[in-house]
C-alpha cells in the first residue's frame, strides 16, 4: 500500500485532475471533522465499463454507477481506501445537473469518502444526509 495520505490515479484512461491540492484538503478536513484520521485514500479515475464491471465482480450489482469505494482501514479511527469514479459517467452528470466537472468531482469523491466514512445512501432520508454533506463539501471547495 502507498504512504499515508490522498493519492490520485487513472486506471485505462486519460485524464488531468485539476485542483489535487484543494480537494485533498477537503477531503482531510471533512474526516478530521469526524475526529478521524487520514489514512491512506486512493482515488482512481477510470471508464464506465471498467467501473460496471467492479460493481458486478465484486458488489454483484450489474448496473453503471459514478462511484465505489472499498474500504481498507485497518484502524476504525483511520479512513484507508480505493474509490474508484467513472470520468464517463461525471461528465455525464455535469451535463444533467448543469454543474461544472470538477464540481461534480467533487461531489462524487465526497460520496466516496463518505462511504469509507460509514456513511450510507440505501434509503432516500440516508441519500439526503449524504446530499447535504456533499453540499457543504462542495460549498467549502468552491465558495471560499
Amino acid at each position: 500500500m502507498n504512504k499515508k495520505g490522498i493519492h490520485f490515479f487513472t486506471e485505462g484512461i486519460t485524464y488531468h485532475l485539476k485542483g489535487k491540492r484543494n480537494l485533498r484538503r477537503g477531503i482531510k478536513k471533512l474526516i478530521s471533522e469526524k475526529n478521524l484520521q487520514t489514512g491512506n485514500i486512493n482515488i482512481i479515475f477510470c471508464s464506465d465499463r471498467l467501473l460496471k464491471r467492479y460493481n458486478k465482480e465484486y458488489l454483484k450489482h450489474d448496473y453503471f454507477t459514478d462511484v465505489i469505494a472499498f474500504d481498507l482501514s485497518e484502524d476504525p479511527l483511520e479512513i484507508s481506501g480505493d474509490i474508484f469514479a467513472s470520468i464517463e459517467r461525471i461528465r455525464e452528470n455535469a451535463g444533467r445537473f448543469r454543474v461544472r466537472v470538477q464540481e461534480e468531482i467533487a461531489r462524487i469523491v465526497c460520496h466516496g469518502v463518505l462511504h469509507l466514512m460509514g456513511m450510507e445512501d440505501s434509503t432516500s432520508e440516508l441519500r439526503d444526509q449524504m446530499r447535504k454533506v456533499e453540499n457543504r463539501f462542495i460549498s467549502a471547495l468552491y465558495n471560499n
